[in-house]
């Protein structure tokens, strides 16, 4: 039995969680379910990142204190990994009593190479990020993703050496060592590392953002809320001296999005480095949702919540729709016309369909009785290597081409024509089969739609079918259909 780790960025507690967030805990919920399946010890880990100038401004809006506000955000995301049946066994948040110890423990580690100097840019407390120069001069001075003015700022900061790590991080993921997937991305984060890496700011002065875990030995300053946060992959396992860290470090894979990739895949590694210890074996960068064509934005009033979508078509079609219709290695768009679409001719008549037609006739002209099974021997070499990839569209397509092939079965045999013709043992072997089918797609199921795969599964496994109360998937009818 191997060891697991996979982990998600977490998510800024600035905003309620949406469906993007959603989308990369689906995709790790996956990857962990599948290692949980294929027999591995798993952890798989997500949580919040909670400190900050834009969360004290946040909290200050709302009138309350900064750790208050980020109890409710941080509730809302837990109860978002509970809403689309996440099986993460951590939930790290960075105001945790632990990581905040353990982060101090980081720091004093890094201390050969952290020094002190006088940083002069471009801030903008929304991102909690520096920009330079050209990237300040090309929006005219104004932030695109907050609409307001980026801080000039003078102060004495801390500074990590990521520089001096520039040609062993380029190297690693030249190598595969730190495998970045998909290939865009991977060659997109290497034109950034040959282009040069500088050493970066790694605090800020506490009378500026006061918000912040405390530098060891300098009580004026705090850490930079995303250097900080890095750490939380591996506080969360207990560095330095858990159990945990010591059996699942390195991270199997470190799912994020494509905008906070020169994070994870330059700083990250620096730091990783600087420690001494070893790198993730693999990044999963996903892209953005769109929504209907448009960028998610609460002025336009098109911010989707997963549990719009979960309470009127259930959590295993959300977790079908971005897993199969979202490109994993690209941009993708949330439709409700397309969520309908793949709702009622794949789930319902595809799928729900196969298991519907075979347990009714097996009640129907063998009272119930399955029969002996035959051994479903379908190629899954595809499957496997598309999930290895992250390729989660391409799986469930690998998937749908059994699910079609099964439906394509039962029309060719006509088991209800065999059954005219009282051919019971030609009509049981046909029969068999389609349980067979039925549940071989089922494990393949499994890490994707775990609720269907255990109706499948609990419908046809013990020899005898039993009938569900209702369908798998009952169809949607659009309201002009029920208007006629």
């Amino acid at each position: 039995m191997g060891k697991y780790f996979v982990t998600t960025s977490i998510p800024y507690v600035n905003a309620d969680p949406h469906i993007g967030f959603a989308m990369e805990l689906l995709y790790a919920d996956v990857l962990a379910r599948r290692a949980r399946q294929l027999g591995d010890d798993v952890i798989f880990s997500t949580g919040t990142d909670e400190h900050g100038g834009k969360i004290a401004e946040k909290a200050a809006e709302a009138g309350i204190e900064a750790k208050a506000f980020a109890d409710q955000i941080s509730k809302n995301f837990k109860d978002l990994c509970k809403l689309i049946n996440s099986s993460n066994n951590r939930f790290i948040r960075t105001t945790d009593l632990g990581h905040e110890q353990r982060a101090q423990v980081i720091w004093k580690a890094l201390s050969k190479d952290i020094y002190k100097g006088k940083y002069i840019g471009w801030y903008c407390t929304g991102d909690e990020a520096f920009f330079s120069d050209s990237e300040v001069k090309a929006n005219n001075g104004i932030c695109p993703a907050h609409n307001r003015p980026y801080e000039k700022i003078s102060e004495e900061n801390y500074f990590f050496k990521l520089s001096q790590y520039e040609d062993r991080i380029a190297k690693v993921i030249e190598s595969d060592e730190l495998q970045i997937v998909p290939a865009s991305r991977k060659n997109e984060i290497l034109n950034v590392i040959k282009g040069g890496l500088e050493d970066i700011s790694i605090s800020r002065p506490k009378e500026k953002i006061s918000w912040g875990i405390p530098v060891p030995g300098d009580n004026n300053q705090v850490m930079y809320v995303w250097f900080e946060a890095l750490m939380n992959y591996i506080t969360v396992l207990g560095y330095p001296e858990n159990k945990d860290f010591k059996e699942f470090w390195p991270a199997s894979t470190q799912v994020l999005g494509k905008d906070i990739l020169r994070f994870h895949a330059a700083i990250w590694p620096g730091m990783l480095m600087s420690l001494g210890l070893k790198l993730p074996d693999q990044l999963y960068v996903h892209g953005f949702i769109t929504v209907e064509g448009k960028k998610m934005s609460k002025s336009i009033g098109n911010v989707v919540h997963p549990n719009e979508i979960i309470s009127k078509y259930g959590v295993d079609a959300f977790r079908y729709y971005f897993l199969r219709h979202i490109p994993s290695y690209d941009d993708g768009d949330f439709s409700w016309d397309r969520l309908e679409a793949a709702y009622n001719n794949e789930l319902a008549n595809d799928l729900g369909n196969a298991l519907q037609r075979t347990i009714a006739m097996i009640i129907k002209y063998q009272d119930g009785k399955i029969g002996d099974l035959p051994d479903i021997g379908h190629d899954i070499a595809n499957y496997e290597k598309a999930i290895s990839e992250c390729h989660f569209d391409v799986a469930l397509n690998e998937i749908w081409e059994q699910v079609r092939g099964l439906n394509q079965y039962i029309d060719e045999e006509k088991p209800w024509k065999i059954a005219k013709e009282k051919d019971t043992e030609h009509l049981r072997e046909v029969l068999a089969y389609q349980v067979g089918s039925l549940l071989s797609i089922a494990k393949l199921l499994e890490p994707f739609m775990p609720e269907t795969a255990d109706k499948i599964t609990s419908s046809l496994s013990s020899g005898v079918v039993k009938m569900a109360k209702t369908t798998l998937f009952p169809k949607h009818e659009s309201d002009e259909q029920k208007v006629k």
